[in-house]
């Protein structure tokens, strides 16, 4: 069940992100106290905290898991996207074994209840036929899925015990720290349990697996099986589910993610309750707002999302938001960045009225939406990165439509990847019919001082916004 995500960057080695799956790991993190060496290296080991009791008390709640599949399983959803997003149809592995996973796999897991619910990852048990779980004292028993998470690669089992299981809690991960020890329980490589210490390295990751990563980076080794593992904290508290690591082998260099447990825990406790996770939704397609953008939109730094799209039959739509909106606050809560809105409108139920502020037209306004319920089937939230200019076009005229006739090499919107082909729906927000349009508003924007243009252009029905600086003829 190991599925290698290869950096498309150029490099001497291709460096993978690997799901820790029936093969995977990463980690979490919480305080520690704060180490205070005295200047020699002899005393900070001595100040070094021992991990052996945490680790004994923690450990007899984490579980082995081992899964049984049909060859040709369907591959989880992030992979699927990381792949697609890194490589498009040139994925290094042959066609035949693209959607291809071992009949067997194992991955790791902790019990969160003296009855027998387990935690694990989705990408660990998804397609499987059978569910075995081994726990610390070597028992074996069966489990059954009770739902599973897809986006946030979470999955809850449960199995029946005789008699009631050590069990683990979640902990507050808003409180970690970067540099706070953490330790990882897990079964690497199917070896059985291991655990492992490190620091936490990072917070708020992004790694391409789907629209809600935040995931927390950790250096505490881990490795292939050690996936839907837990990350305790000192006090012996779950601060992260291990789900990937970064590597270039294959095996640990000290970079492992874990889903932290402020969502873990949310995403669980919905799971239990229902067997699926509701999300709330606003019927948009956004992108982020970069500083060309800011200045087209008028805004004083880059900040919020931008409305790229609107579903003509969701919630935004009946608001009143329409595309070239910015949404900057969501129930008096500031967005900043473009990646955070999906994460704040999904954690509210379908039905929940929140109340948005955004930018249109150089001032800001409010409105309050009535969110729906997201489909199963939603990916993602967001609209691919913004990917256009306005320098070195030439436009033509087809079928009633502006339409980018040429891309001058080197110009200003090539370099923002402008194609041929491409249709120009609305310059500053207004619409345009001939290249005449175009020019006549972009003329009148110079004279008025300002300093980028913002459009919007349809590529094979999608849309998104472009910005340039007006400077450039």
């Amino acid at each position: 069940m190991q599925t290698r995500l290869f950096d498309r960057r150029p490099a001497r080695r291709a460096v993978a992100a690997i799901l820790l799956g029936g093969a995977l790991a990463a980690g979490g993190a919480y305080h520690v106290g704060a180490l205070q060496a005295s200047g020699a290296p002899a005393a900070v080991a001595a100040a070094l905290p021992s991990l052996a009791g945490t680790i004994e008390r923690v450990t007899p709640a984490v579980v082995n898991i081992r899964v049984e599949k049909s060859l040709k399983a369907e591959m989880p959803a992030g992979p699927q996207e990381f792949m697609r997003r890194f490589f498009g149809d040139r994925a290094p592995w042959p066609e035949k074994w693209r959607d291809w996973q071992p009949a067997t796999g194992v991955g790791s897991g902790f019990i969160i209840s003296a009855d027998g619910h387990i935690v694990t990852n989705h990408h660990v048990v998804a397609g499987a036929k059978e569910i075995a779980v081994t726990f610390h004292n070597k028992q074996k028993l069966p489990a059954r899925l009770v739902g599973a998470d897809p986006k946030t690669d979470l999955a809850l089992l449960k199995v029946e015990a005789e008699e009631a299981l050590p069990y683990v809690a979640f902990g507050d991960s808003r409180q970690v720290r970067v540099g706070d020890w953490v330790v990882a329980v897990g079964n690497p490589f199917g070896l059985g349990h291991s655990a492992t210490a490190g620091i936490v390295s990072a917070r708020g990751r992004q790694i391409g697996a789907g629209p809600y990563d935040d995931f927390l980076q950790i250096s505490a080794p881990i490795n292939r099986g050690n996936s839907g593992g837990p990350t305790f904290n000192l006090q012996g508290e779950v601060i992260g589910v291990n789900t990937a690591i970064f590597s270039p082998n294959g095996g640990s260099v000290g970079i492992g993610f874990a889903v932290p447990a402020e969502l873990a825990g949310d995403i669980v406790a919905e799971l239990k309750a229902s067997g699926a996770v509701e999300r709330g939704r606003l019927g948009v397609r956004i992108q982020h707002v970069g500083d060309d953008l800011a200045a087209g939109l008028g805004l004083e730094k880059p900040e919020g999302a931008l409305v790229a799209s609107v579903d003509p039959s969701g919630p935004a739509a009946d608001a009143g938001i329409e595309p070239g909106d910015v949404i900057l606050e969501v129930d008096g809560k500031r967005v900043g960045e473009m990646r955070r809105l999906p994460r704040m409108i999904a954690e509210r139920d379908p039905g929940e009225t929140v109340a948005l502020r955004f930018w249109r037209d150089g001032a800001e306004a409010g409105v309050e939406v009535t969110l729906a319920a997201m489909p199963a089937s939603d990916r993602t939230t967001a609209a691919a990165a913004p990917a256009g200019g306005f320098a070195g076009l030439n436009l033509g005229r087809t079928d009633g439509k502006v339409v980018v006739a040429d891309v001058a090499p080197g110009s200003p919107a090539a370099r923002k990847g402008v194609k041929k082909g491409d249709v120009l729906l609305s310059v500053d927000r207004r619409a345009v019919e001939t290249p005449g349009d175009v020019d006549g508003i972009v003329a009148e924007l110079r004279d008025a001082g300002r300093e980028a243009v913002v459009m919007l252009l349809r590529r094979e029905n999608r849309d998104r916004f472009v910005a340039l600086p007006l400077g450039t003829a």
